[in-house]
């Protein structure tokens, strides 16, 4: 099987239109992180722009440490998730559009772009908010950007 090639062809996103409106109409986004031997992921708020993920989080915790040994990222998000029932427990399943992918984070701490990449944020989650921030809050949060390498969609019952 070739590299990140899908089982299950005919679930396949192909279009990249749908993939993107998967990415930007998502409320979380799981990351998924290699800290030694051991698997970590965390669910996040985060936005989409131009092949870019954004992501909001404190300075300091253990994604951050694991984050600054391996920038490595695998992602996950999901929408229109419904539970399909049957009276045979086995043909029950679920709708779903969904997408995993790959790339590598960068800490943004750049006051400058730190802020343009809070706007991208706020803008997906409140899209009538004014996008003020002090000093000390610009300080205080950290921003992870994520550049995708590889992505791909998947679909069951649409």
């Amino acid at each position: 099987m070739e590299k990140n090639a899908m089982r299950r062809k005919d679930k396949e996103i192909k279009d990249f239109k749908l993939i993107q409106k998967i990415l930007k109409k998502a409320d979380i986004c799981r990351i998924a992180l290699v800290d030694g031997e051991k698997p970590y992921i965390v669910p996040m708020n985060f936005a989409y722009k131009e092949n870019t993920l954004y992501l909001h989080s404190a300075n300091e915790g253990r994604k951050i440490e694991i984050l600054k040994k391996n920038n490595q990222i695998c992602f996950q998000m999901d929408i229109k998730t419904e539970l399909i029932t049957s009276e045979i427990p086995c043909n029950s399943g679920m709708k779903y559009l969904s997408v995993i992918g790959y790339g590598k984070a960068q800490l943004i701490d750049d006051l400058t772009e730190k802020r343009e990449a809070l706007d991208i944020i706020i803008g997906k989650y409140s899209p009538d908010t004014c996008y003020e921030y002090s000093q000390e809050a610009l300080e205080k949060v950290l921003v992870i950007k994520i550049s995708i390498d590889d992505i791909t969609g998947k679909k069951s019952g649409y």
